[in-house]
C-alpha cells in the first residue's frame, strides 16, 4: 500500500489506499481535485492541476514518474473540458503519451463540485518505447 504524506486522511477517513503495489506495477487511485485538508480547489485549472499534483505525489512516494504511467483513465463532469485537461496533461507528460481513456460522467466521489478524477497504473522503471 502506497500513502504518501498528506495522504494519509484518505486512507483514514475514506477507506481507500492511493496506491497499491503489485510486484513492478503501481495501481494509483482515481486522484481528485482536492487538497491535503481534504478541501475542494476551486477553478476548473485548478481542479485538473491539484489532480496532477496529487497523481505525482503518489508516483513519488513509490520511486515512480509520470513516464512510468502506461494507462491513464479519467473521469470528467463536462466533456468540454477535454481541451483544457489537454493543455494541462500536456505540461504533465510533455512528449510522452500513455494509453489513454476518457469518460464522462455525472458525478464524482459523491459530491458536487469535484470535476475530474485521474486514476493510472505504472510500471516502475518502465523502458516505454518513444
Amino acid at each position: 500500500m502506497i500513502v504518501p504524506p498528506g495522504m494519509e486522511q484518505v486512507l483514514e477517513t475514506v477507506g481507500y489506499a492511493p496506491a497499491v503495489q503489485v510486484g513492478n506495477t503501481l495501481y494509483v487511485s482515481g486522484q481528485i481535485g482536492r487538497d491535503a485538508g481534504m478541501q475542494l480547489v476551486e477553478g476548473r485549472e485548478a481542479q485538473i492541476v491539484q489532480a496532477f499534483e496529487n497523481l505525482k505525489s503518489v508516483l513519488a512516494e513509490a520511486g515512480a514518474g509520470m513516464s512510468d504511467i502506461v494507462d491513464l483513465t479519467t473521469w470528467h463532469t463536462d466533456m468540454r473540458d477535454l481541451p483544457l485537461f489537454a493543455q494541462v496533461r500536456d505540461r504533465y507528460f510533455g512528449d510522452f503519451r500513455p494509453a489513454w481513456t476518457a469518460v464522462g460522467a455525472h458525478m464524482l466521489c459523491g459530491s458536487p463540485g469535484y470535476i475530474i478524477e485521474i486514476k493510472a497504473v505504472a510500471v516502475l522503471r518502465a523502458q516505454v518505447p518513444a
